[in-house]
């Protein structure tokens, strides 16, 4: 978490975002990471569902929090999106999930888009009582600000309707400022849920630049100009030091509500929980 009582705001309370294949490495890094974190698991194609459950129960025997994601698109029947509950909530004991509309362009199955599918799978009889949603600060390749605006409102209007906790996921940035004007707007709209904002860990540029190509991160001449032509220089092998510093810097608890850290460990688990915590040293020691 940004804990946001303060000018500057310190790391604690953040989440990590992983893949079933990253199981090892979390295991690795589980004694870095505190007790209790929130662990997201993505919906990647081409995985079994048992291998989703799995990674689920492994997550939770490790002392932490389980957040699978639910890729609305990507799912191919109600009968398949209820098992996969059912199994979560008895091999994982899950409370929390992460709903997004996922890559296709066209649906797989019956879900069209993550708002449907929250309206009709009843999460609460599986056990969840939150439900993350994405957020964009820096737009969506395919989708229109209005339109990003509406789908989340809409979201977050449904799962009030359901008496369930929103919660919001940014994707990941290389620039503090359009996350904190974004913030800004977000909270003058009365949207008071948990923000947590996007950082990719520590990778190189080209991992990053891939990443971001992929998800349509925008690593645009202004960033560059900002940071110089070395992206390294504000995300590199070392860890997001000067992104974060930023956004230390940058945060108030009166202007951007309650937020918190999730990070995207594109260069591996452990090398990411690796930096959060020298981070957190440093930073400590230096206003202590």
């Amino acid at each position: 978490m940004f804990s946001t009582s303060g000018a500057q705001p310190m790391i604690n309370d953040y989440s990590l975002e992983i893949t079933t294949r990253d199981l090892p490495d979390l295991m690795d890094a589980a004694g870095l990471i505190p007790a209790g974190a929130k662990i997201s698991i993505a919906f990647l194609p081409g995985e079994a569902m048992t291998a989703r459950v799995e990674a689920a129960a492994a997550v939770r025997s490790l002392g932490f929090c389980p957040i699978p994601h639910l890729s609305a698109r990507r799912l191919l029947s109600e009968t398949e999106l209820h098992r996969f509950l059912d199994d979560l909530a008895r091999r994982a004991s899950i409370e929390e999930v992460f709903v997004v509309g996922g890559d296709p362009d066209k649906p797989e199955g019956p879900y069209p888009d993550a708002l449907e599918l929250i309206r009709r799978a009843e999460l609460a009889d599986y056990g969840v009582r939150c439900v993350g949603i994405g957020g964009y600060p820096e737009g969506h390749p395919q989708i229109d600000r209005e339109r990003l605006q509406k789908a989340l409102f809409d979201k977050l209007d449904e799962l009030h309707r359901q008496g369930l906790s929103a919660s919001i996921t940014t994707q990941f940035c290389f620039d503090a400022d359009p996350v904190l004007s974004w913030l800004r707007s977000l909270r003058h709209s009365g949207v008071e849920a948990p923000v947590r904002l996007g950082v990719p860990g520590p990778a190189t540029a080209k991992t990053l630049l891939r990443f971001a190509s992929r998800c349509g991160v925008e690593a645009s001449a202004r960033v560059m100009r900002k940071y110089g032509l070395n992206l390294a220089k504000l995300v590199g092998a070392t860890g997001p030091n000067v992104l974060v510093d930023d956004l230390r810097a940058g945060l108030d608890l009166q202007r951007h509500g309650e937020t918190h850290l999730h990070v995207y460990p594109f260069g591996g688990v452990h090398r990411a929980a690796s930096w959060i915590a020298a981070y957190e040293r440093e930073r400590t020691t230096a206003h202590a």
